[in-house]
C-alpha cells in the first residue's frame, strides 16, 4: 500500500529540511564584538582628549590640563612615579611651544577606556630652559560619568 506519492514524500523532506535549517539556527551562538567603527570613534576620541591636553600646555591653561586629569591619577617619568598635585606642581613652570604626536597605537580596554602610545616630537621651554625632545607616551584614559580622565600616564626618552 502507498501512503505518499512522490509529490508527498518531496513535500516531506522539505518540510524536514526547513524544520531542520530554522532549528539549527535558532541553537547559534552569536559573538557580539565591537565593530571596527565603533573602535576607531573611541580611539579618536581618546586621541582628541590627549591632544586637548597637549595644546592645554602650549596655551598655558593648566586648568584644563588639571580638568582632564584624574585625581587618582598616576604618572610616570625619569624621575619616577607622581601624583597628580605633583605633576601640577611641575607643570606650572613648563610650556609646549610645538608637538606632533607620531605612531599612535591604541587597545580598547573597555567600551569607555582605552590605552593610546606614541612617539612625541616636543619643543618648548621647561623653567626657563629651551628644551627639544622626542619621547614615548603612554595614556591610559577612563570615561567616568560623562568625563574622559587621564587616569595614568608614562613618558619615556626615545634614543
Amino acid at each position: 500500500m502507498k501512503r505518499y506519492g512522490t509529490v508527498g514524500r518531496i513535500s516531506i523532506i522539505l518540510i524536514f529540511t526547513l524544520v531542520a535549517t530554522v532549528y539549527g539556527q535558532s541553537q547559534k551562538t552569536t559573538v557580539v564584538t565591537p565593530s571596527r567603527s565603533s573602535a576607531d570613534a573611541l580611539r579618536d576620541e581618546i586621541v582628541a582628549h590627549e591632544r586637548a591636553g597637549l595644546d592645554a600646555l602650549k596655551t598655558g591653561d593648566l586648568t584644563l590640563f588639571g580638568a582632564s586629569t584624574a585625581e587618582d591619577a598616576v604618572f610616570v617619568d625619569a624621575h619616577g612615579p607622581a601624583t597628580k598635585a605633583e605633576v601640577m606642581e611641575h607643570t606650572a613652570g613648563f610650556r609646549l611651544k610645538d608637538y606632533t604626536m607620531e605612531d599612535v597605537r591604541f587597545v580598547r580596554l573597555s567600551a569607555e577606556s582605552g590605552l593610546i602610545a606614541y612617539t612625541i616630537t616636543e619643543s618648548g621651554t621647561s623653567h626657563g630652559h629651551d628644551f627639544n625632545a622626542r619621547v614615548y607616551v603612554s595614556a591610559l584614559w577612563v570615561k567616568r560619568g560623562v568625563k574622559w580622565m587621564c587616569v595614568f600616564s608614562q613618558e619615556t626618552g626615545a634614543k
